[in-house]
């Protein structure tokens, strides 16, 4: 699915947000959105995800459907072609692992017990998480909580994967083990990715299209494009411009 909005407009009280937002996440692509804190990041996923509206404007998919005139039982809907990978896991504390990922399946499919159990399992392995599926979120490494939201997300194998700062918090080995499992799981399914992210260097390695908001509005297009034309990307790559992230984004 191809995701594109057109003129939003939103303010939280009397600050705006975004003053006449347009951008698109191609079809089939790993795309990032990258903002200053407090820029609309998660804002936008959250509108994407029809659990935020904005004041104005379109959120279009495919070019026709509008995602802002949809009725509460058509976002419903529209949230199972839609996985979410929030900041920090979002996993319920007092259930294991397995059945946190397997919950979606419960509560929103017809499946057996035996069917859920096959679809957890295939999961599990995509992310790297076999043998760890009794475990309680409390005892899991920060890198182990995304994967496990990561399998989660992916249970009903969405069209459209949004992932919320997933590389925040987590060590530089942890990083690429987890940019890594996006870009297979993007060209496994084919699934249209959007991540937003403050870590340059993640996202001129796995980046097909950038999306960078500053002042309500966007720019976008490919990050190496986007560095080289306009000096507030390239302030804002700096870090992974220099010699040595070059060295180790190239090896």
């Amino acid at each position: 699915m191809e995701i594109e909005a057109r003129d939003l407009q939103f303010s939280r009280g009397d600050r705006p947000i975004f003053r006449g937002l347009s951008c698109r996440f191609p079809r089939g692509k790993i795309s990032v959105v990258a903002a200053a804190s407090g820029g609309g990041k998660t804002t936008l996923l959250r509108m994407i995800a029809c659990l935020l509206r904005p004041d104005s404007g379109a959120i279009l998919v495919d070019g026709t459907r509008d995602l802002v005139s949809l009725s509460r039982a058509e976002s419903d809907a529209w949230r199972h072609h839609v996985g979410m990978l929030f900041q920090f896991g979002a996993l319920l504390d007092m259930l294991t692992l397995y059945d946190n990922v397997a919950l979606p399946l419960r509560e929103h499919s017809k499946l057996t017990e035996a069917e859920i159990h096959d679809e957890v399992r295939r999961v599990f392995e995509a992310v790297g998480l076999e043998g760890v599926d009794q475990l309680l979120p409390g005892e899991l490494s920060g890198g182990m909580v995304k994967r496990a939201g990561l399998a989660r997300a992916l249970i009903e194998k969405p069209e459209v994967l949004l992932c919320d700062e997933p590389f925040s918090g987590l060590d530089p080995p942890t990083v690429r083990k987890v940019e890594e499992l996006l870009q297979a799981v993007n060209e496994r399914t084919g699934a249209t990715v959007v991540i937003t992210s403050h870590h340059p260097l993640s996202t001129m390695r796995i980046a097909d299209h950038l999306v960078m908001i500053g002042e309500g509005r966007a720019v976008e297009g490919t990050p190496q494009t986007l560095v080289r034309e306009d000096a507030r990307v390239a302030d804002f790559f700096e870090e992974a411009l220099s010699p040595p992230a070059v060295a180790r984004g190239a090896s």
